[in-house]
């Protein structure tokens, strides 16, 4: 699917935290726009700021000066309860540390965000679906301390997809795996890019990145670079 309409559209976007008086800038003038089909690593070294912009994009955090456009609607200034709206409608997390629920099965883990939708919905056929994209219908029953972290990472994957979200969100997801594990979960962003979804996907790693088609180099704040892979 080509890239259509503008999903993400920072302008002028800024943020800071405060120590009792001093202002202490994290993002710096940051405009960026990302459109739908688009997969995009941002890239930068501890502290750069990368986590941060991948924050506000989730709706975890907000921006202290500047404008957050998602879908062209001005969503800077959301109260609480329509940015939980949002994260639970449009986007999609990925951690590095799986954060599954350990005393619940990999299809209760992958169910749990179709619980607070509130559209009427087939919930098995959703989580059946989202299982069998990553391979992991026969483990439906395991708990995460029943499988391997592959597995754990790609149940993660499938509760992401459940909802089918338009932004894919991913914070160093290969972190907590060894390198050929992490060769086979990119292989899964691969297919799961190839099957329309947008990904953007926060890495310090030039070779993670590389399975992108959008390379954005953040430092000390600011967008440094903006390129394809390689």
């Amino acid at each position: 699917m080509p890239p259509t309409e503008t999903l993400v559209d920072f302008r002028n976007l800024e943020k800071s935290y405060y120590l009792v008086h001093e202002e202490i800038p994290v993002l710096k003038g940051i405009n960026l726009a990302i459109r739908t089909g688009e997969y995009t690593a941002i890239m930068g070294a501890s502290g750069s700021g990368k986590s941060t912009l991948m924050n506000i994009i989730g709706f975890l955090d907000r921006p202290t000066r500047g404008h957050y456009f998602f879908k062209e609607k001005d969503v800077t200034f959301l109260n609480d309860d329509d940015e939980s709206g949002i994260r639970n409608q449009e986007i999609g997390f990925v951690y590095q540390n799986f954060n599954l629920l350990p005393r619940c099965t990999a299809y209760e883990n992958v169910a749990m965000p179709l619980f607070y939708r509130d559209e009427p919905g087939d919930v098995d056929a959703a989580v059946m679906d989202a299982l069998r994209v990553v391979g992991l219908t026969d483990r439906r029953h395991h708990r995460p301390n029943e499988l391997s972290g592959g597995q754990r990472q790609r149940v993660a994957i499938a509760r992401a997809i459940v909802t089918n979200p338009s932004i894919l969100l991913a914070d160093e997801p290969t972190g907590a795996l060894d390198s050929k594990t992490g060769v086979e979960i990119m292989e899964l962003f691969r297919g799961l890019h190839g099957r329309g979804c947008t990904i953007i996907m926060v890495t310090h790693d030039p070779k993670i990145a590389n399975h992108s088609e959008r390379v954005i180099h953040i430092q000390d704040g600011e967008i440094l670079e903006d390129r394809p892979p390689g």
